[in-house]
């Protein structure tokens, strides 16, 4: 399946709202790899780059990708204005500034316990005594900040940091997108990924708030582009495993 080659009519204060620049301003998280792809000569490619294209190529403009090294440090830019949308997790504290559409994609949060590891599920890693380490302002560690009562969250800057946190301070579980532990796991012999999850993140794009129009105009975009198949081509083509569509977003 290819892109739509008839372009929706765009209402006009969307447009001026998204291209104030005269071009299309895409954050992207390059440490983000269940959404984006870096190839040997530096190609970009992922769900999140492959949105921003189709949403350049419909406004008839040109893409600047500005890219950023974690997706604390791109929705904390949010108030600067130096881009017009990004590809982030939607979670509630991101949505007090960032009006985000319904989901494009969704995938689930879970522990990588180490070897010897009495814990065995996830209801039982919430309890004193138990450190996790998590990646610092990622999707599921501010949900994590809002919902652990009695472990103790040790915060660490970016997903690679927090995996060596973990295994240099022997810590009791890394919390991570299930794709990344499931990465993780062979290099941390005895390791196991505990069964389910305690979020499903879900990313989708976001712009500044206060711009109605071309908020609007991106929630029909995201659904058009999920029930189009362009986001199944898009997650097919970055070869990323347990990244799914997410499902049309109730009306």
């Amino acid at each position: 399946m290819t892109a739509s080659t008839a372009t929706p009519q765009i209402p006009p204060a969307a447009k001026a709202e998204l291209t104030s620049t005269g071009k299309l301003r895409a954050g992207i998280n390059f440490q983000n790899v269940l959404l984006t792809t870096l190839g040997p000569n530096g190609e970009q490619g992922g769900v999140a780059v492959e949105f921003a294209r189709e949403l350049a190529r419909r406004l008839a403009v040109p893409l600047d990708i500005i890219p950023f090294k974690s997706a604390g440090a791109l929705a904390d830019s949010v108030s600067t204005g130096v881009w017009d949308i990004s590809v982030l997790g939607d979670e509630p504290e991101r949505a007090k500034v960032i009006a985000f559409a319904a989901p494009l994609t969704e995938i689930e949060a879970t522990y990588l316990v180490p070897a010897g590891s009495p814990i065995r599920s996830i209801s039982e890693v919430d309890r004193a005594g138990i450190r996790i380490v998590s990646p610092a302002k990622s999707a599921f560690d501010l949900y994590l900040s809002r919902t652990i009562k009695n472990a103790q969250l040790v915060q660490i800057a970016g997903t690679k940091a927090a995996q060596e946190h973990f295994v240099k301070e022997k810590l009791d579980a890394l919390a991570g997108l299930k794709p990344g532990l499931l990465e993780a796991a062979p290099a941390l012999p005895g390791s196991r990924i505990l069964d389910g999850n305690f979020t499903v993140v879900r990313h989708t794009v976001g712009m500044p708030r206060g711009r109605d129009a071309a908020a609007a105009y991106l929630c029909d975009l995201v659904e058009d582009v999920k029930a189009s198949g362009l986001v199944a081509k898009w997650i097919e083509k970055s070869g990323v495993k347990g990244l799914s569509v997410a499902p049309p977003a109730k009306k």
